[in-house]
Order: C-alpha cells, then sequence, then structure tokens
C-alpha cells in the first residue's frame, strides 16, 4: 500500500538517538497505530513493549533479534517481526525509510 487514508498523525516528531531515527505515529479509525520514519546509517539497539512488524520502503539494513547470533539483511519491499518485550539491534547500511505496525 502506497499510502494511509482516513488516518490522524501526531504532530510531534518521536525523536531518538540524537535524531538517528526520526519517526511521526499514525493513528488508525480501529485505534491501531503504526510510526512511519527514517533511521540514519548507525547501528542502534531498540526495545519492543508489544510486537512489531517493520516494514521496509527504501534502504538497506542488517538486523539481529535479541538473543541470535547472526544478522538478516532486509531491503527496501522486505518486512520482518519482533516479539513484544523483546529488543533488536539493526545497522542500517543505507538510510532506511520504514513503517512499524504495532501489533
Amino acid at each position: 500500500m502506497a499510502q494511509f487514508d482516513n488516518v490522524s498523525v501526531k504532530k510531534k516528531a518521536n525523536i531518538y538517538f540524537d535524531g538517528k531515527c526520526v519517526s511521526h505515529t499514525v493513528l488508525f479509525p480501529n485505534g491501531t497505530r503504526c510510526t512511519v520514519g527514517v533511521i540514519f546509517p548507525s547501528t542502534l539497539t531498540f526495545n519492543t513493549g508489544s510486537p512489531e512488524l517493520m516494514e521496509i520502503n527504501e534502504g538497506v539494513c542488517n538486523v539481529r533479534l535479541k538473543d541470535e547470533e547472526h544478522w538478516t539483511t532486509y531491503k527496501g519491499g522486505e518486512k520482518f517481526t519482533v516479539p513484544g518485550n523483546s529488543s533488536f539491534d539493526i545497522e542500517t547500511v543505507e538510510t532506511v525509510d520504514y513503517v512499524c505496525h504495532f501489533e
């Protein structure tokens, strides 16, 4: 899907890791939410509360889920999931344009 229709967007940006990750929260009429943002080249660790589906729109990144040894590469058009109450490391090789869906 190229766009979200009939949604609300929080004006205040979510800025993490000294500006290396910037997103906005999108609220859907059914009560679900996601964030739409970018991660600039860096290596970061994100903690999750609820399960997440990360949809990579553009860019290239390497991801390692908590307790895993190996990194997996994702690029535009690919997705990965992260369990709730967990974490993942992400190394952005090229600036990543993403949508994070909270389940």
